[in-house]
């Protein structure tokens, strides 16, 4: 049994373990899927920005759709949500194989073709990595994030070179079926794993109002925001590496399919021993200078890759650069995971999903087009500077510290009993809290009020104030608004463990005989003399 605090602590956690295992089997098809596109590209098209554009056409969907998948991810069932998922990418995977084997690709079609895969994996992963605590404690969370790339790259640092043998001995074709059978195991995992029942009783939100709240509750946490930009940038300069290597194994090192394969298995080499030394990294350095140490490591990759001719010593600083990939990306993802509840996770993973792959796809349209004009040295000389630039910047966006908050629900609300008759649909409610607070405390009171206005709003309140009475100058009255009743009820329901710190700090300042007052109204319009009782009545529905 390993202890708690080893990288492979996760695999304890059979469904966890099976899910990994089947992944693998997954990544790997994926892995020498890639390698038959971007190297089959070469021979349909000479143009290095197409070249370019299949890394683009995978990352692309993940920036334009990860919103609504993590919505998904956090109202619908997450098990069914990646079958679905997984059986997308199969059909695409099959169809690429059968145009492939006949002759019948085009540049165009194999584009569509990665990108209708790009769909399925931008499906997959706010889901995916939103389960992933829901198969390990919250302890083992972080292992668990690492483990995740560490599977990944064990897959990158053989599939690829067994993808470039595949190509290289039966074209591209081939690489296709064999990715194609790949998905079988972890369709097959994921049909065995059973689900615990929901245990909320509240109606699901529709997809709107989930995109609007997961939006909503990232804009209101700073360390998430930190993360998003960071990750950006990130994805934006080291993009340039992925999308030009076909590029660099043709035309820097003048090799061939082989030699691009194994060029992505010394990243994917990098990937794993960056994985596997990231928690020493954790204890020893901060978050700041991991990330730090990640922009600074792949700068330098892609400055030895822009002027090496010698294929072993490219491969070295590609080493570098999957090392530095894997210790910037995990970081970024649990850190994201820490900062939120388990209700908003997949939302917030997705707005993660789709800035980072956003830059990745940015960055792989601009460095081919960049390579095109001026040639591939020039494009990763630039990107390094970008890189050395996203160093700069964590001097005024420094990553938070790493560490666990206790996002548990809190569970204290107790939904009150009503006099009025009003359905889960009436609205629109305002909520009014009276607090009795001396002129001594009021910087404490004030500094709590902007702390507890963050909160409310990001949990779905709107107009919040605070409000002083003129008369009683020691009453103040916090008020905000919410659409439904419903909403006031989910509203309540969102707060977590580490929140109650500032209510209970509210608690010690008010000075009345009692708890602070909260009124509960339901908000009403002077109605014309026309309208009948029966429409008024119908509008508290609606």
């Amino acid at each position: 049994m390993p202890d708690r605090k080893s990288p492979l602590a996760p695999l304890r956690h059979q469904t966890y373990r099976t899910i990994w295992i089947a992944s693998l089997a997954s990544n790997f098809g994926g892995l020498i899927q890639a390698v038959g596109a971007a190297w089959m590209m070469t021979s349909l098209s000479s143009s290095e920005n197409m070249i370019a554009l299949v890394q683009a056409s995978t990352s692309l969907p993940i920036m334009l759709f990860s919103l609504i998948s993590g919505a998904l991810a956090d109202s619908f069932d997450r098990r069914r949500i990646m079958i679905s998922a997984q059986f997308l990418m199969l059909v695409a995977s099959v169809m690429l194989t059968v145009f492939a084997w006949l002759g019948w690709l085009s540049p165009w079609l194999l584009l569509f073709f990665t990108f209708m895969i790009g769909c399925g994996t931008a499906l997959n992963n706010p889901s995916w990595q939103a389960s992933v605590g829901e198969m390990v404690p919250r302890e083992d969370l972080p292992a668990a994030v690492t483990l995740n790339s560490v599977g990944f790259n064990i897959t990158r640092s053989v599939g690829p070179a067994i993808g470039g043998a595949i190509v290289a001995a039966a074209g591209a074709a081939a690489a296709f079926l064999v990715n194609s059978l790949s998905y079988f195991a972890l369709i097959y995992a994921l049909m065995q794993w059973k689900l615990p029942a929901p245990t909320s009783q509240l109606p699901r939100e529709h997809l709107g109002a989930a995109i609007s709240s997961g939006m909503r509750y990232v804009a209101m946490s700073p360390n998430i925001g930190k993360v998003l930009v960071r990750g950006f940038l990130f994805g934006l300069s080291a993009s340039a590496i992925l999308a030009l290597m076909p590029v660099v194994a043709r035309d820097l090192v003048q090799g061939g399919a082989l030699t691009y394969g194994v060029m992505l298995g010394a990243f994917g080499l990098g990937a794993i021993g960056g994985a596997l030394i990231s928690a020493r990294l954790r204890e020893a350095l901060s978050s700041e200078w991991i990330v730090r140490v990640a922009f600074l490591g792949f700068a330098f990759s892609s400055g030895m890759t822009a002027i090496s001719a010698n294929a072993i010593l490219t491969s070295l600083a590609l080493t570098i650069a999957g090392a530095c990939w894997v210790l910037a990306l995990s970081l970024f993802n649990t850190i994201v995971q820490l900062s939120t509840p388990r209700w908003v996770v997949g939302r917030a993973l997705s707005l993660y999903q789709t800035l980072t792959f956003g830059g990745i796809a940015l960055g792989s349209w601009v460095w081919g087009a960049l390579s095109e004009i001026h040639g591939v040295s020039f494009a990763l000389q630039l990107s390094c500077l970008l890189m050395l630039f996203g160093v700069l910047v964590g001097y005024f966006l420094q990553m938070p510290a790493f560490a666990s908050l206790n996002l548990d629900p809190l569970n204290r609300f107790v939904e009150p009993p009503l006099r009025l008759d009003i359905k889960p649909q009436s609205g629109p409610i305002a909520i009014l809290i009276d607090y009795e607070i001396d002129d001594s405390d009021l910087p404490e009171f004030m500094a709590l009020m902007t702390e507890r206005r963050r909160i409310r709003i990001r949990d779905g309140a709107r107009n919040w104030n605070l409000m002083r009475d003129l008369e009683n100058p020691d009453i103040w009255t916090e008020s905000y608004h919410v659409p439904t009743w419903v909403e006031y009820v989910r509203h309540n329901h969102r707060r977590t463990q580490a929140d109650a710190e500032a209510w209970d700090k509210l608690l010690t300042l008010h000075r009345g005989d009692k708890r602070p007052r909260v009124h509960r109204m339901i908000e009403r319009q002077t109605i014309p003399p026309t309208d009948d009782i029966f429409h008024k009545a119908h509008t508290d529905h609606h």
